[in-house]
């Protein structure tokens, strides 16, 4: 598996359990909001190394609605 999926993947598997935490509303919104951040970065770089800049863009959103998030919950 290349380096560009395997940060492809754990961005999409980070978001994954991210939007699950949250919207269990199970007191984890920290911990969402942090996974939010880290599946930013990865989908970021993944975006970054194929040249995709609009998800790239994308990505700087995401990560800033993550540190907000964790900024508000804390």
């Amino acid at each position: 598996m290349s380096k560009s999926k395997i940060f492809e993947w754990l961005g999409v598997i980070t978001a994954i359990i991210y939007s699950m935490l949250v919207a269990l509303n199970i007191g984890a919104e920290f911990a969402g909001f942090t996974l939010l951040l880290i599946s930013s970065a990865l989908i970021g770089i993944w975006a970054y190394l194929g040249k995709h800049k609009g998800i790239l863009f994308l990505q700087f959103f995401y990560a800033t609605a993550g540190i907000i998030g964790m900024i508000r919950w804390f």
